[in-house]
């Protein structure tokens, strides 16, 4: 008996061996792998590419601040605000941080919400997160021009090493696009979660993955932080 006329085993489908099609009719037909919705699991593997990002920045930064032989500036000097005739250090990049943190906070309750299909809480909620994501690109947008004030470069500084300006507008300006992408993203979803536009899903699982993307900002603006401003 032909090996070509035997049925296929049992639970696959004829389309299952038809080549390319049936590859790609098995695939898109799939919802879940490892009992993970395909978005959130896309999520993932973004912010993972993402860190290896963000990684080797901060490890490149790390490296030629430890083998530069012109002092680093200092950052409580550097990034100081004047407030009534008294010089504040770091007052600017705490509140940030704090903007920041908070943030955290408003998303994982429109999370929260989504999870209880409280569209219009979790809605407000993301609002709210996206606002304060705008404040954080405001302020660093200030941030930013003081320095350009004050004569930092990409290519060089009047207080230290040269190297200072270009990592730190590097670092900052990638992750303040990514701050930037994701107050666009979460008002996007949050308007058509409004409307009603994921109503006909089970859950609003959307929302989870917007704060995946969302936490990660936060998370990568911590070691920023550490790097940047601590050491």
């Amino acid at each position: 008996m032909s090996t070509s006329a035997m049925p296929p085993p049992p639970g696959t489908s004829t389309q299952a061996v038809s080549g390319l099609r049936g590859f790609v009719a098995d695939w898109s037909s799939d919802c879940e792998t490892f009992h993970v919705a395909w978005g959130k699991a896309m999520m993932w593997i973004f912010l993972l590419s993402d860190t290896f990002i963000f990684g080797s920045f901060l490890t490149g930064y790390m490296t030629v601040r430890a083998s530069t032989t012109v002092p680093w500036p200092n950052a409580s000097e550097v990034f100081a605000l004047e407030v009534a005739g008294t010089t504040l250090p770091l007052l600017l990049i705490a509140i940030m941080t704090f903007v920041l943190i908070t943030s955290s906070g408003t998303m994982a309750m429109a999370v929260n919400f989504a999870y209880q299909r409280d569209r219009h809480k979790a809605a407000l909620l993301m609002f709210v997160t996206a606002a304060f994501g705008v404040m954080f690109v405001g302020m660093q947008a200030f941030e930013w021009t003081k320095l350009i004030a004050d004569g930092v470069r990409p290519w060089g500084n009047p207080m230290g090493a040269a190297q200072f300006g270009s990592t730190f507008f590097m670092i900052t300006g990638f992750h303040g696009l990514h701050v930037t992408g994701g107050v666009i993203y979460l008002i996007v979803v949050a308007v058509r979660l409004m409307r009603g536009k994921y109503d006909h899903k089970p859950n609003y699982q959307i929302v989870e993955i917007v704060g995946l993307y969302w936490h990660f900002v936060d998370l990568v603006w911590v070691f920023i932080f550490a790097f940047f401003y601590l050491w």
